[in-house]
């Protein structure tokens, strides 16, 4: 049996007409709650120097089904999935795992 692997995500997201301050603030909501699962190892937010409106997200997972918890979570559905998605632009969503033997 193969150890966990720990994910990453990296989310790409550019916030429409007017929304960015918005989705900020509920970011600013639900990132505690993301950091307080027992498999997030990680949620940092950043904002685009060059390009207003673009954020990018990069979250640590201990391992897939950590990730399949959070996506399933209520906050994660209330959120992500029901306030901020609407309000995008744009979102690009990137999962990766650690290259082995590297």
């Amino acid at each position: 049996m193969s150890a966990p692997r720990p994910i990453t995500v990296i989310a790409r997201w550019q916030a429409g007409g007017g929304s960015f301050e918005t989705i900020l603030g509920l970011i600013a909501e639900l990132r505690p709650r993301t950091l307080a699962e027992p498999g997030c190892l990680g949620y940092d937010v950043f904002r685009h120097i060059d390009s207003p409106g673009e954020l990018l997200l990069v979250e640590r997972y201990r391992d897939e089904s950590a990730l399949e918890a959070h996506r399933a979570s209520e906050h994660y559905q209330d959120f992500v999935v029901h306030r901020i998605i609407p309000l995008l632009a744009s979102r690009e969503v990137d999962i990766l795992v650690p290259r082995g033997g590297a």
